[in-house]
């Protein structure tokens, strides 16, 4: 793992600059901003992907395959926090004294001298910066913009814009949203995560209060999370909005009702009470609709305005995207990779399955949260899923840890019978199909690559739908 502290800041004179792991979500976005800004951008990844595609077509020397021959010769060299040490390329650009930057001090870069809103938690944080921006833009304010995924309605994850505003998803997973300089901070909630760099649960609260204090304006916090609560309490901060269900909230959520065709709410704010309704479903998205709203409002656009702006919201990628329906089968993906965050969107798929069922087919996420976690993953899943599969874990940044695979998860079952712990991903497709019946639910979950199963999901379903008929 490459840590922000361990990298530089940007060189002066920056007139070249490659990407290494270019095709993610947050750094395509910010390359593609390196490009329009006449930064002669290359990079590389482990796959193709839309993403590398998109960045070909701007003219961007995108490459598949890390090789020490891509880096060429370039002022910087951005990386994202994942990156394996021993990557060729990063070992080129630490051999030849290249500038190294992680990806948050590139991001620090492009957003310097900004009116910055910066969103955190370990939850929410790419729909409610979605949401945020898709406001600006309805309003007409032209932010700029890095999310963590594709806002749906822009088809990218990341603009310049044309005004003194930024919207970023910052992260706090390896501590790199304390280096910007934010004005507006959004913290969606404060479950403990990723400790394995922040050591302890204080530490991670600690973080998210220094987060908070250092935002020039405006704190905007969520007041139903115990977490966030903690943080709340600690703070020094002058200015500081809260939101969500509890009847104290500075904008409260009411009347909460989710359906396939999205969630509707009441608003409540200053003495007011503003009826909403997104086209997302899911009654978490109407909490991180109050979110945003107060940011909205926060940066001086009037309420009954800033609501209506975020109704517009479509979604962003990865975030319980349906990705085809197959003989009355239903195939559906999210990001989801924390219980909190599997709990949500099970809940949220509940008021869409109808009379079918709600199979899961989750992809544990590094060793380190499936070793911490496995037995609040099954806990979530089989309560709240007809049928789990399990697939292994996606270790990311991590070494694989010896009895630690996807089993951990299924073996924390009460009942064997509602979960298979399946690592081939072949097999997983055609076990899908096999139990599949018609107004059945599928949905992927996981932040790693769990999604590029979907097709060979799809095309099992369509066969064993042909070999029926």
């Amino acid at each position: 793992m490459i840590k922000p502290e361990s990298t530089s800041n940007a060189p002066d004179n920056m007139s070249s600059a490659h990407f290494i792991g270019i095709g993610g979500s947050g750094m395509s976005g910010i390359a593609s901003m390196f490009a329009q800004l006449g930064i002669k951008v290359s990079g590389s990844d482990v796959r193709d992907s839309h993403a590398i595609q998109t960045l070909r077509e701007q003219g961007i020397d995108a490459r598949v395959g890390h090789d020490a021959e891509n880096l060429g010769d370039v002022d910087a060299v951005v990386v994202t926090g994942a990156l394996w040490q021993d990557n060729p390329e990063y070992v080129s650009a630490q051999e030849r004294g290249v500038t190294i930057m992680h990806r948050s001090r590139a991001l620090k870069w492009l957003t310097r001298g900004k009116r910055l809103v910066s969103v955190a938690g370990a939850h929410g944080k790419t729909t409610s910066t979605g949401m945020i921006v898709t406001a600006l833009l309805d309003l007409g304010a032209k932010p700029g913009f890095v999310n963590g995924g594709v806002v749906q309605a822009l088809r990218t994850s990341g603009s310049l814009g044309d005004s003194e505003l930024f919207v970023i998803e910052a992260d706090e997973s390896d501590g790199s949203f304390l280096i910007y300089d934010t004005k507006v901070a959004l913290i969606t909630n404060v479950d403990a995560d990723h400790l394995d760099h922040y050591g302890t649960h204080d530490a991670f609260d600690d973080a998210f209060v220094e987060f908070a204090d250092a935002a020039d304006e405006l704190v905007v916090i969520s007041s139903d999370d115990q977490g966030a609560r903690r943080v709340h309490e600690k703070l020094r901060h002058a200015h500081v909005v809260t939101f969500g269900l509890d009847a104290s909230a500075d904008v409260r959520v009411t009347d909460i009702h989710s359906d396939a065709s999205g969630v509707s709410f009441v608003v409540h704010y200053s003495g007011a009470s503003l009826p909403g309704r997104l086209g997302v479903s899911g009654s978490h998205n109407a909490i991180n609709a109050a979110g945003a709203f107060a940011v909205v409002v926060g940066l001086g656009f009037e309420p009954a305005a800033a609501l209506a702006a975020i109704e517009t919201f479509g979604g962003t990628e990865r975030r319980f995207e349906l990705h085809g329906i197959v003989n009355e089968v239903s195939v559906y993906d999210d990001y989801a990779h924390h219980p909190t965050e599997v709990e949500a969107i099970l809940i949220a798929a509940r008021t869409v399955v109808g009379e079918g069922r709600l199979i899961a087919i989750h992809q544990p996420h590094t060793y380190s949260r499936t070793q911490a976690m496995s037995s609040q993953f099954a806990q979530v899943l089989e309560s709240l899923a007809d049928h789990t599969i399990v697939l292994d874990v996606y270790g990311a940044r991590e070494d694989p840890v010896p009895g630690v695979t996807g089993a951990l998860v299924s073996q924390a079952f009460s009942d064997s019978s509602r979960v298979a712990f399946i690592s081939s991903w072949d097999d997983a497709a055609d076990y899908a199909a096999a139990i599949a019946r018609p107004g059945d639910f599928f949905i992927t979950l996981g932040c790693g690559d769990v999604y590029r199963i979907i097709p060979s999901v799809l095309k099992a379903l369509e066969s064993r739908g042909s070999e029926s008929r």
